[in-house]
């Protein structure tokens, strides 16, 4: 198949649309179920991508959960605790692939922006993961492959409609690359740096403890950002993106907007999140939303009077500003990566907020003294890569 007629592009008005090989070879991927659209190809080979290169870095089974052509979460496939379990909504006697493992914790990193989303696999997509899938709200799967009953499962989802991409992992792209704007053609070279341990090295603060799982964040958090619309901030913590600031114009924006995502997954954790008891039968989205209200300086619009019987069987305590600021305080061992230098300290000030302990980030401001001389402050272990990760 050398192209394949989409419905419309980015939106309705846009007309006729399709994507193609420009050479006449084959498309690198396979259409099993559905009728994917333009932004649904988007997110899906801007998403695998981002897996593909994770797995090749980490030597783990990786996974995305993609909304808008950025990542709402990245992680590894490593193994979910009993508090991950029960904030991902997994059975207790649910048994998890490594595959599963990562896609729940991707999807875990960010549970509201997941809502709809594209889901990514680096490796075969099988009955575990397609289990979960089938539970939550979700446009479409990219995968190397599909096990017989993962794809049974897939198949019934959105009344026979979810679609299902086969991606070629040995497919190879151009070196150069093309873009059309207002009727003008970019081109430029394929962005084919590679994120390895090696970029790690230039570290610039005093402290040099770097263990191996600080290095594998900060791995993740640079092959996330290089696959997140720029300007964009990644924090990880555990082999799992926590917080992801995207397309922001100020770089403190960014850090700003990740580290209070990264503060929204750290309170999902706090006992008064875990111990909510919901009205039987509630949707995971409604769940997820409740939580989030709960979690914001607008909860009273969901405990008050009247209200808080449509969600929860028990009314809940509210978590004052003093208790969320107290438990934020108790995290620590995050890493933070940026897709560009950190231009000010108060980029360092607003990580360290978040329980960040290890930075990642180009370098080569000319306030890197600064930046470098408030990391030092904290005990902070900060990286150079000089490899700017801008992505649009």
């Amino acid at each position: 198949m050398n192209e394949f007629q989409l419905k419309y592009g980015c939106n309705p008005n846009q007309k006729p649309a399709r994507i193609f090989m420009p050479d006449g070879s084959d498309l690198p991927v396979q259409i099993l179920n559905g009728r994917p659209g333009f932004i649904n190809f988007l997110d899906a080979l801007n998403s695998w991508q981002l897996v593909k290169e994770l797995k090749e870095a980490t030597g783990l089974p990786s996974a995305a959960s993609f909304k808008h052509v950025s990542p709402a979460g990245a992680a590894v496939g490593l193994p979910l605790d009993d508090v991950q379990r029960k904030i991902c909504f997994v059975t207790e006697d649910a048994v998890l692939s490594p595959i599963a493992s990562a896609y729940i914790r991707a999807r875990g990193a960010d549970r509201l922006c997941s809502y709809g989303d594209w889901a990514a696999l680096s490796d075969p997509c099988d009955e575990a993961t397609a289990l979960y899938l089938k539970d939550e709200v979700s446009d479409g799967i990219i995968a190397p492959g599909y096990s017989e009953e993962a794809l049974a499962i897939l198949k019934t989802k959105k009344k026979g409609n979810y679609a299902v991409i086969q991606i070629d992992p040995d497919y190879v792209p151009a070196p150069q690359e093309y873009k059309d704007v207002f009727g003008i053609r970019f081109e430029q070279g394929h962005n084919n740096y590679r994120i390895e341990p090696s970029i790690l090295e230039n570290l610039v603060t005093k402290n040099h403890n770097l263990p191996e799982e600080a290095k594998r964040d900060m791995l993740i958090s640079l092959i996330t950002l290089k696959y997140t619309q720029s300007n964009s901030v990644c924090y990880v913590k555990d082999g799992q993106t926590i917080g992801v600031g995207a397309g922001q114009q100020s770089r403190i924006h960014c850090t700003r907007l990740a580290g209070s995502k990264a503060d929204n997954w750290l309170l999902r954790q706090h006992p008064k999140v875990l111990s909510l008891s919901f009205v039987e039968g509630i949707r995971r989205p409604d769940r997820d939303n409740a939580i989030d209200i709960y979690l914001s300086d607008e909860a009273e619009d969901i405990l008050a009077e009247g209200v808080w019987q449509r969600t929860f069987a028990v009314k809940p305590e509210p978590l004052t500003a003093a208790e969320k600021k107290e438990w934020i305080s108790k995290q620590s061992g995050v890493t933070c990566g940026s897709d560009a230098f950190f231009p000010f300290g108060d980029n360092v000030e607003r990580a360290r907020k978040s329980g960040v302990q290890y930075i990642v980030e180009p370098g080569g401001s000319i306030r890197d003294d600064n930046v470098i001389e408030t990391a030092d402050r904290y005990d902070m272990v900060m990286a150079f890569t000089g490899m700017r990760l801008f992505h649009h």
